[in-house]
């Protein structure tokens, strides 16, 4: 009979290994249907959170950041970081771990990692977003920039949009190269391609996921025809945006939590003035989301504390009944709680 995450003393802890054979064994197109069905059930009770943009702590090569939230139950951060040169030394340029707490005693439920987690949450996010945004009947997707994060966001608007097409491109070849190989097999049309520009053809939805720090414009106003929808994920620290400034002019510009976003998102090329309708309002229905079809929708995505709450509660839920965890001896356990040093000292003998 596989253990049970319920023993106070012990902290359920999912390794990258344990990860990977949790969505090998749910199947990763069903594990992204359920993130995004977790993620926007949290959006639908968003006023319930403490909101508050990231801890971050930027440096000239990359941020290092926390992402603190509780719906009053349960509390859940993310330690994560993004240091684009990374990739150059062989490392990740995003690593990220996870923490689930019981509010009310304080006690941790659920360690995980967040490396793989937070691409699937990310993918699942996107996806969930353009349900509400993209064109209806929407099929090709154009996915600008290769890299990590890339397969998983193909996938998941296959499995929540009913993406057949996707037009692969980056400025490293050898990166959709990787792409085309990866999805291969997966129910897509992969078409790779030499330019943005030959990307764009026929697609209905641009999603952008570069990693440069900089104030990059991978897409120009020129290249964007009326009635798509932008999902422009890459951009998430000060002084890195992928977007012509025109383009956000044109667009109706959606966002996760603005105080963030303002500091981290496309929008930081805007006057603090300019409209933008948070994603939340969308999916409660307080506010349209596509009005017509040859609107402009963007996701100005920057990733937020709600979603990698919602991940954590879905994998907590998930590993219930399996071996995808260990049992981390994280919590001192005295038989007398006031007694911590004689716990200390009985260990001696």
């Amino acid at each position: 009979m596989a253990p049970q995450p319920s023993d106070l003393a012990f902290v359920p802890f999912v390794s990258v290994d344990n990860m990977m054979a949790l969505v090998h064994h749910i199947g990763i197109e069903t594990v992204l249907r359920d993130l995004a069905n977790a993620i926007e059930a949290d959006f639908k009770r968003w006023e319930l959170f403490d909101k508050t943009p990231r801890v971050a702590s930027h440096s000239d090569v990359g941020v290092i950041e926390l992402m603190p939230t509780s719906d009053g139950e349960m509390y859940g951060f993310k330690y994560v970081n993004g240091h684009p040169k990374n990739t150059k030394e062989g490392l990740q340029t995003v690593t990220a771990f996870g923490l689930l707490a019981d509010v009310d005693s304080g006690y941790p439920k659920l360690l995980s990692e967040m490396t793989l987690l937070t691409a699937l949450r990310t993918a699942a996010t996107s996806a969930m977003a353009a349900k509400h945004l993209a064109p209806k009947g929407a099929t090709v997707m154009a996915m600008i920039g290769n890299g990590a994060q890339s397969e998983f966001q193909c996938l998941a608007f296959k499995a929540i949009c009913g993406i057949t097409e996707v037009r692969l491109f980056d400025t490293d070849q050898g990166a959709t190269a990787k792409c085309a190989a990866n999805l291969a097999g997966m129910g897509l049309n992969v078409v790779p391609c030499t330019s943005g520009e030959e990307a764009m053809e026929g697609a209905q939805i641009i999603t952008t996921c570069t990693a440069d720090k900089q104030n990059a414009t991978i897409l120009t106003d020129n290249m964007i025809g009326s009635g798509v929808h932008i999902n422009a994920i890459g951009g998430d620290c000060p002084g890195k945006t992928e977007l012509h400034r025109d383009i956000l002019l044109r667009s109706d510009i959606f966002v996760e939590y603005p105080p963030q976003t303002w500091i981290e998102g496309e929008i930081q090329q805007l006057d603090k003035d300019h409209p933008v309708t948070e994603l939340w309002q969308v999916i409660t229905g307080q506010v349209p989301g596509r009005r017509d079809a040859k609107q402009i929708t963007l996701f100005d995505s920057v990733g937020f504390a709600i979603e990698d709450f919602s991940a954590l509660r879905y994998v907590l839920g998930a590993i219930q009944g399996t071996n995808f965890y260990a049992q981390l001896d994280m919590l001192a356990d005295p038989d007398d709680p006031r007694d911590l040093f004689g716990m200390l000292q009985r260990s001696k003998h």
